[in-house]
């Protein structure tokens, strides 16, 4: 293990040495998948039918092709998993493993998941639609809109976390994320001619932002789906969701239940560890954290 220390608080990370089975599910599977397909369609790009390569064909179907140009609907996922050179997937699953494992830690695999396949979706639609208005378009490949969104996230939810480049001084994740940001505006409003999908990167990063906000609920748009699914009830079906009023009641029988409290409790205790385990401690209700932390305290 590797530790480091902030200024605000003491955590860890797993080193690249400290074998893959530290690796958080989703982080390995994504790591695996891409070195997978990109060591695939290498292998497949070689091949010829009846003496014409197979690679453009490939390229046709996998990539994002502009709209009007070759686009499918399909190539807003699978172009996240194509890359462009060994150096382009390396720097991409570099910086997954470096911004996304700790996200990944406290988020939960589920919601993490999520987050990636929806900046990276959203990536793909701003490329689409906001980069041939500055550049050229042309067909794109690459987690980069995916990893941006993830960039976005540990620099906001992390701001102050220390981020070490090559021989630099370190540079707080916020200022690190901002600087990031900033050239790929500037780089996508110049139409910098470098074959660099800026605005892929940029929608990325802007869908983040957004599901963030409303993950905290500063976009108040979790509550405004909750009350649009509220339904009114007919009044002659009201009684089938009425409480009867006139129900047969019993003495209440006792009984020792000590031992059959403590086994409820031990069952709710395990259930709240198997949530933090799949969706982070950020999911408990208040409750669950209480019942936790009295656990705690009795063990203690």
């Amino acid at each position: 293990m590797s530790y480091y220390r902030s200024s605000n608080s003491n955590y860890y990370r797993p080193s690249l040495f400290g074998g893959f089975k530290y690796f958080p599910p989703v982080i390995k599977t994504l790591l695996i998948t891409n070195v997978a397909v990109f060591l695939l369609a290498d292998v497949v790009a070689r091949f010829t039918i009846n003496g014409v390569p197979v690679e453009p064909y490939l390229a046709q179907v996998l990539f994002l092709f502009p709209i009007g140009n070759g686009f499918q609907v399909w190539q807003l996922f699978t172009y996240m998993f194509m890359h462009g050179g060994i150096t382009h997937l390396l720097f991409n699953m570099f910086a997954l493993w470096m911004f996304g494992m700790e996200l990944e830690n406290g988020w939960g695999s589920r919601k993490f998941l999520l987050y990636y396949m929806i900046c990276g979706l959203g990536a793909g639609i701003s490329n689409l639609f906001i980069g041939p208005l500055f550049a050229n378009p042309g067909p794109t490949v690459g987690a980069s809109g995916a990893i941006y969104g993830v960039l976005l996230a540990f620099g906001i939810l992390y701001p102050d976390r220390p981020i070490f480049m090559f021989f630099l001084p370190p540079i707080r994740a916020r200022y690190f994320v901002m600087f990031y940001i900033l050239v790929e505006l500037y780089s996508g409003i110049t139409g910098t001619s470098d074959n660099i999908a800026h605005f892929a990167h940029l929608g990325g990063a802007a869908v983040g932002l957004i599901f963030l906000l409303i993950d905290q609920d500063r976009i108040p748009l979790r509550r405004l789906w909750g009350s649009s699914r509220l339904r009114i009830v007919r009044p002659e079906h009201a009684n089938r969701f009425s409480i009867p009023r006139h129900e047969e009641v019993t003495d209440a029988s006792y009984r020792d239940v000590g031992d059959e409290e403590e086994r409820v409790d031990q069952q709710r205790i395990d259930a709240i560890l198997d949530k933090i385990s799949k969706n982070g401690y950020q999911s408990l209700t208040e409750d669950e954290k209480k019942i936790l932390f009295d656990a705690s305290k009795r063990l203690n």
